[in-house]
């Protein structure tokens, strides 16, 4: 179950001239990686993950008595049962007492999870807890004795640069050790709030998902979470969830079982060169508020649209995901202070954080319950999908982003021509649509009262309008 994506191609090249001295903080270039590779990958591990994938209606390839009766059960059959998809990945255990890391991704919607150590040590994992937000889940496996084990280290402190080390999984062979550089902090993906990922050259493939990432101290300052590939293979660009985000998360996940995020009732925007003059401000730093939520602690301590959140509880902003990110770790029902920025005025406003509702607890590890309301449909010769976690990550959809995805039009339907595959209908007749059956429910509507149809359409952030006969 990797998510391994595929966008673009980099090349880093590096040189180092003779005579010029390094500067002083900087590490030399390690003369080899074997006292690490034997001292660290103990530690991490393999995960395989199996799903048993319901089949109705199954037809036997071969009939009774053949020779090949056996490749039934293969292909599906196993009257009617079902057939197994088997996936697999990488972890490693922070916890001698058998707690391990690894991607959400990797484990999401599996029924069974096993962890094999390097020495072919197998294990059945328990789900602790996961995070989708983050894509970090926590598992437990137990034995008497106790584990190896590795620890987080300061992801704040590595610079661009630095040498670090990757070990993992990639296509099955187990123990891969990789090293590169790191190529830049501070990435977004575009996947959600929390997004800070470190940037590196270092050969990350299939399997290697929710590896660590090391420091030259051995400890882990990253979990390898994604690629950018043409091909679907390492091309020297590779991401990993910083040590300083994941161990936060594994933190409530071994406590609660589930994560505890603060939510103040807000949206914002990132505030680029030109606002930033038009404000006055020095640089464009902090978060412009774009929507206050009424009776959210937000809305109840004063704020309002256009003000400008420059600091939270003493931490200044740099951005709107770092906002999102200290909002987080916040205290629940706990006062804060927030400087925002008002007319070209400074004010502090004491606001009290609710709990963020999550889509994922400790009642509810498997995830969501398929909603009926989500089942993809045909109606007026144009094909939606429900904008599921799955289908967010996939196509990179923002959070924020509420409606139906296009997924086909007939060539006979009134849209054909306007509406696109990819499409995001968020509006039917100007009332917003957040599922499939709203959007079917609302077209009928429309032909019950004999009235046309208009669509507000989310085309790549631009909206367009258009109107069809709904007969």
């Amino acid at each position: 179950m990797t998510r391994l994506l595929s966008l673009l191609t980099m090349c880093v090249f590096m040189a180092a001239f003779a005579g010029t001295p390094a500067p002083a903080h900087a590490k030399g270039v390690p003369e080899g990686f074997t006292k690490l590779t034997k001292e660290l990958s103990p530690a991490v591990v393999n995960i395989s993950t199996a799903q048993k994938v319901e089949v109705s209606d199954f037809v036997p390839l071969y009939p009774e008595g053949s020779p090949l009766e056996g490749f039934n059960d293969f292909f599906g059959g196993n009257n009617g049962s079902g057939r197994v998809s088997k996936s697999l990945g990488s972890g490693f255990v922070i916890d001698p007492d058998g707690f391990i890391v690894t991607n959400n991704h990797v484990i999401e919607d599996a029924d069974v999870i096993e962890v094999i150590f390097p020495n072919g040590d197998v294990y059945d994992a328990e789900l602790l807890g996961r995070d989708p937000a983050t894509d970090l889940a926590l598992l437990k496996i137990d034995d008497e004795d106790p584990f190896p084990s590795v620890n987080f280290g300061d992801s704040d402190t590595i610079e661009v640069g630095e040498w670090v080390m990757a070990i993992g999984n990639p296509f099955g062979y187990g123990g891969s050790v990789s090293a590169g550089i790191v190529s830049a902090r501070n990435r977004s993906l575009e996947m959600g709030a929390y997004d800070d990922f470190i940037q590196t050259d270092v050969a990350i493939n299939q399997g290697n998902s929710g590896g660590p990432l090391f420091n030259m101290d051995g400890e882990v300052i990253g979990v390898n979470t994604a690629i950018i590939s043409p091909t679907g293979g390492s091309v020297g660009i590779s991401f990993s969830i910083p040590s300083d985000l994941a161990g936060s998360v594994v933190a409530q996940l071994k406590e609660y079982g589930e994560t505890r995020r603060a939510t103040i009732g807000i949206r914002v925007q990132e505030i680029d060169r030109k606002l930033a003059k038009s404000l006055k401000l020095d640089e464009p730093k902090g978060a412009i508020v774009t929507r206050v939520t009424e009776g959210k602690p937000g809305d109840e301590a004063g704020m309002k649209v256009g003000d400008v959140i420059l600091n939270v509880g003493g931490v200044d902003v740099d951005n709107n995901r770092e906002l999102f990110r200290i909002i987080a770790d916040t205290k629940v029902g706990k006062p804060v202070d927030v400087t925002v920025l008002r007319k070209k005025k400074r004010r502090v406003l004491s606001v009290t954080p609710d709990r963020l509702k999550e889509k994922v607890t400790k009642d509810n590890l498997k995830g969501e319950e398929r909603n009926p309301d989500m089942a993809d449909l045909d109606i007026m010769g144009i094909s939606i999908e429900g904008l599921t976690d799955a289908t967010r990550r996939t196509h990179k959809i923002k959070p924020e982003v509420e409606g139906v995805r296009v997924l086909l039009v007939n060539s006979r339907s009134p849209a054909a021509g306007k509406l696109r595959e990819g499409d995001i209908i968020e509006q039917v007749n100007f009332e917003d649509i957040s599922t499939p059956k709203a959007f079917e429910d609302a077209i009928n509507s429309a032909r019950d009262n004999g009235q046309t149809v208009t669509f507000m359409v989310n085309r790549n952030g631009n909206y367009i309008f258009y109107s069809f006969d709904s007969a």
